[in-house]
């Protein structure tokens, strides 16, 4: 405990140094904090326990004023360092450009069975027919994902397309074949 408040000190006055001391003290109870808090959140929180410790840490040391008076004024900054970023995670999930009120709906074209029954593979084939006209290279994606059975990284390569496009395209793909074959709207 005197450890973290003797680091603390030279981080007040400047010691660059110290900062570095200053993450392996106070590391597992900053996770532990940051486990709390993200534990309250709903399911499907993306934020991960270590990078919001990272995140916050960083906001901490890394520049402004560092005026603390003890370990828990610390941690008090550090609590409210979590919160902000969860808080400003959330707005960012909110907004349109990040799915904004749709709920997320998990499919996995890859995951079908290869012998579908004849009116589901119909629906499939008339689904990616309209998707060909719309878009023909995340039809492609997707024969070459689901009938040939390539990984992302495979499909990419072969379409000279970069993995995080490829990635992008599949994820809207799937999406968009899930809204033609069940007809119901983009959740």
């Amino acid at each position: 405990m005197a450890d973290v408040t003797r680091i603390l000190s030279a981080i007040e006055q400047g010691d660059l140094n110290a900062a570095e001391q200053l993450l392996p003290l106070v590391y597992d109870e900053l996770r532990k904090l940051a486990a709390a808090r993200l534990g309250r959140e709903k399911s499907g929180q993306t934020l991960q326990a270590t990078a919001l410790v990272h995140e916050a840490y960083l906001r901490l040391v890394g520049g402004g004023e560092r005026l603390w008076d003890s370990r828990g004024h610390f941690f008090a900054a550090a609590a409210e360092a979590m919160r902000r970023i969860v808080v400003e995670t959330a707005r960012r999930k909110r907004r349109a450009k990040h799915g904004g009120s749709r709920q997320r709906v998990e499919i996995e074209l890859a995951d079908l069975p290869t012998r579908l029954p004849p009116d589901d593979l119909i629906a499939l084939d008339e689904a990616l027919a309209r998707l060909e006209q719309f878009d023909p290279v995340k039809a492609r994606l997707v024969n070459l994902r689901y009938f040939t059975g390539m990984t992302i990284e495979q499909a990419s390569e072969a379409l000279n397309i970069s993995r995080v496009t490829a990635h992008r395209y599949w994820t809207f793909a799937r999406a968009w074949l899930h809204q033609q074959i069940t007809g119901g709207q983009p959740q």
